[in-house]
């Protein structure tokens, strides 16, 4: 175990496009995550264990378990120590997620209430949806159908509201259960602030009180925040359906004009999108001797583009430094989340703009744009030109693109997925009954240097597909699903015979891209379908998640929401809760007793695969299905 969480910096363990572009940056003296990772390691064992403190100043404290420092100076022991950490890793993940739901219900607004003209209404039929969905006026004048439903999702913010608009989506029996144990969320912004108010010393000290708020913290954001990020950025910018475009840095163009979308939020990156098309823009990337702009995504927000429009996917979270190594980027338009530092350093080695758009989000030597809703037009016509300027100053002896781009397909929203079906999950569940899906399995979230880069994503899904179960993938495990020939119908060749052939039958991937990590609500919101469908809770499902290697707080939240609706949740690493053995036992085994699902670590993907089909099997079998 221990050898496995050491960093690998050997360049030869890489994919290619990894290893050269390391060497590269180091022959031109840049460091790179890896290389601030060696020299961070060994890290504090206290804090990776959960058992360190610094929430005031009596301490900070560090505690250990056994000896005559068990206590902190206030008196809280491991336990309490490692349920206040954890409860504020989910707080912070949690608002992050949600407050990117808040700016999609705040464009809505204004779209709503006819003060912008840079966004506009793309799925007229799922805001009518959803109007009825909250019990709200459908029909009439969109403008206005639209404002009453932000309106609604506002309330969901509020610390004193109706009730989040989309528990109506929540089965019944995993509703009363959380009215049983008091985890249903009353608030998207009330669980957070309530968070930091119990881990504050001398509130709560009930280690498994703050463990079960944590997960109504986490709630909030699964089926609250999250969740109205996806449908509302469905409606503003439209439904996604499947569509072709390609990954990898092979995707960006010597000869073009090369932008870089980067974050979580389309609220940007589709005005981007947008100004790269004016006509009159192009005659000025002409004018400096390029042959076009090409725009290209990051992390969730290209997640975002390759959804709806078919945009390319340039890389995942530890792709992003080395896209700019590649000498090939004029501008990356930042948001928020997930954004290294470094890479404001990184931009000033090279010809590349680094320009951020959030007010929420600034960065210390960054070209700064506050986009609104009222100017993002403007301001990204603005940002296009500064990136087709410096393309004049780019040095074609330090540009390289060191692989091809691969083919993807993407955009299996649950409209799109429900609608192959014929519109209802009839087709889907009885796949499941014969067997020919055994179960699906939910493979996303972040990756992290300490583990080589991709491999437990593409290892993991290849066990499960081999195994008939269906893989719906996130966030940054696209492009590493879709570098490994998974996102393609052609994929189906790695897959088991019966859903293999299901594959061929559809033609689509034995992995669907179902969005970025906003989009694991998607995944909810499926399995909710189904559970209703049958006539079960969530957690009969022969269904599970996994985060192969994941490092956020958003994470973290994504983990707990999942396993607080009934869905088993893999991780390869494992939390800062181990200082705690109380804390450790209620996550891995629990809270099957609490929420009919808990959590499992397992660093080796072979070995996380057989434990997830051996999960599937045994939820299969309760339901009177083979195995």
């Amino acid at each position: 175990m221990d050898e496995f969480f050491k960093p690998a910096l050997d360049c030869s363990m890489w994919p290619e496009e990894t290893g050269c572009l390391i060497d590269k940056a180091r022959s031109e003296g840049l460091a790179l995550a890896w290389d601030r990772l060696a020299k961070q390691t060994p890290q504090c064992n206290f804090c990776e264990m959960g058992l360190s403190c610094a929430k005031c100043v009596m301490g900070p404290c560090r505690i250990i378990p056994g000896l005559d420092r068990n206590q902190g100076v206030c008196g809280a022991d491991a336990d309490l120590t490692v349920a206040r950490n954890f409860g504020r890793f989910v707080a912070g993940g949690s608002a992050a997620h949600s407050d990117h739901g808040r700016d999609l219900v705040e464009v809505l607004y204004e779209i709503g209430c006819g003060s912008t003209s840079a966004y506009s209404i793309r799925d007229e039929a799922k805001l009518r949806r959803l109007a009825e969905e909250f019990g709200l006026k459908k029909d009439g004048d969109i403008k206005q159908v639209a404002k009453t439903v932000a309106e609604r999702l506002f309330a969901d913010y509020s610390t004193h509201g109706p009730g989040l608009a989309f528990l109506g989506r929540v089965p019944k029996a995993r509703r009363e259960l959380w009215d049983k144990l008091s985890l249903t969320p009353r608030g998207i912004d009330r669980e957070p602030v309530e968070m930091l108010h119990r881990t504050h010393m001398g509130v709560d000290c009930d280690p498994v009180s703050l463990c079960l708020h944590a997960a109504r913290t986490s709630l909030s954001d699964g089926w609250g925040g999250s969740m109205a990020g996806t449908e509302i950025s469905d409606v503003i910018f439209g439904t996604p359906t499947p569509g072709k475009t390609k990954v990898n840095l092979g995707v960006l163009k010597k000869d073009m004009v090369n932008i870089l979308v980067h974050g979580h939020s389309p609220v940007v990156s589709e005005m981007i999108l947008a100004a790269a098309s004016d006509p009159a823009i192009l005659a000025e990337a002409t004018k400096a001797g390029a042959s076009g702009v090409n725009i290209a995504g990051l992390c969730c927000t290209g997640n975002e583009l390759l959804m709806r429009r078919s945009i390319p996917l340039a890389g995942n979270h530890m792709m992003t430094e080395l896209t700019i190594v590649t000498g090939a980027v004029e501008t990356i338009v930042a948001d928020y989340q997930c954004i290294m530092p470094s890479l404001v350093n990184i931009s000033q080695c090279y010809h590349t703009k680094f320009v951020t758009t959030s007010d929420k989000a600034h960065f210390p030597g960054a070209d700064t744009y506050h986009f609104t809703p009222h100017n993002a037009g403007e301001l990204a016509k603005q940002v296009v030109l500064k990136a087709i300027e410096a393309f004049k100053k780019r040095d074609p002896s330090r540009v390289n693109i060191p692989v091809e781009p691969v083919e993807v397909m993407s955009g299996f929203s649950n409209e799109a997925i429900l609608g192959a079906l014929g519109g209802t999950p009839t087709p889907l569940i009885e796949a499941i009954k014969a067997g020919t899906v055994r179960g699906a399995v939910g493979v996303v979230g972040c990756n992290n240097p300490k583990l080589k880069q991709d491999e437990q994503h593409v290892t993991l899904t290849r066990e499960l597909i081999k195994k008939d179960i269906l893989v719906l993938v996130t966030g940054c495990a696209t492009s590493a699903m879709g570098k490994a020939g998974l996102l393609v119908p052609e994929g189906a060749s790695q897959a088991g015979s019966n859903l293999a052939g299901l594959c061929r039958t559809l033609g689509i991937p034995p992995v669907l891209h179902v969005g970025s990590c906003v989009d694991n609500s998607r995944i909810l919101q499926l399995c909710a379908v189904l559970a209703d469908a049958i006539g079960v809770d969530i957690s009969a499902l022969p269904v599970a998640a996994s985060a192969p290697e994941w490092y956020s707080e958003k994470a973290a939240a994504i983990g707990l929401y999942a396993v607080a609706s009934g869905i088993t949740t893999h991780l390869g690493l494992p939390p800062m809760i181990l200082g705690s053995p109380a804390i450790t036992s209620l996550a891995v085994s629990g809270l099957n007793d609490v929420v009919g699902a808990a959590f499992i670590v397992e660093p080796d993907p072979v070995k996380a695969g057989k434990l997830l089909d051996g999960h599937i099997s045994r939820k299969r079998l309760a339901l009177g299905l083979s195995a």
